[in-house]
């Protein structure tokens, strides 16, 4: 079973170099820890930041230099900043390659729910709902099951949706999921995770060809 930090590691391979990427509150912001030196890779941030590094150092933090979680980040060389208009003018002409964004339910076609439960404050929705519209390539990091032990993971969401028949992949504590077509394909399975464990975690149903190998993180 993977921690957050090795949810970020899984997902940090599928980076490609000269990509702009998008990176979502929670999980996904820990995706840029672990991108190899060797690639040359853009990290965008919805409130106008582009070019974005890890996390600072406790004590090296500066607290003007924020994404758009509000958490403190570093700024690479040659990294810019840039007004709402001009960040979301990135979004919506699709100049961004890869979004990896967190998640609350994800449905079997692609369907994702990550800015509402009903009854509860919603402190600002963030540019989710412009990302889902526009990105071609979105991978959701989050934990397989919710704090009541429920499946994230359903034929149908039951939260307000964020977007519709987007979503590419999902990386759990548990599991790496394509979404095709035909509904979840399981491709992989955390190291010491047995198929049988991640069927039972699972509400939706699952594609499952031959064996299944470990990830490599």
């Amino acid at each position: 079973m993977l921690s957050k930090e090795d949810i970020a590691k899984r997902i940090s391979k599928e980076v490609k170099d000269g990509y702009y990427v998008n990176l979502g509150i929670g999980i996904p912001t820990l995706v840029a820890n672990y991108v190899p030196d060797n690639l040359s890779v853009e990290f965008q941030s919805e409130n106008g930041v582009l070019g974005m590094g890890p996390f600072p150092y406790e004590g090296e933090e500066d607290a003007d230099v924020i994404n758009a979680g509000k958490q403190t980040i570093t700024i690479l060389e040659g990294g810019s900043f840039f007004d709402s208009a001009f960040s979301f003018g990135m979004i919506r002409s699709q100049k961004v390659d890869l979004t990896i964004l967190g998640a609350m339910e994800v449905s079997e076609n692609g369907d994702i729910a990550n800015w509402k439960i009903p009854g509860k404050m919603v402190k600002g929705m963030g540019g989710a709902m412009d990302l889902v519209a526009s990105a071609e390539n979105i991978i959701v990091a989050m934990m397989h099951v919710n704090k009541a032990g429920e499946s994230k993971i359903l034929k149908k969401c039951t939260l307000p949706l964020t977007g519709i028949n987007c979503v590419k992949k999902v990386v759990t504590e548990l599991a790496v999921l394509d979404v095709t077509p035909a509904g979840f394909k399981l491709v992989e399975r955390a190291p010491g995770v047995s198929v049988e464990h991640i069927i039972k975690s699972t509400e939706a149903d699952l594609i499952i060809e031959g064996d299944i190998p470990e990830m490599s993180i």
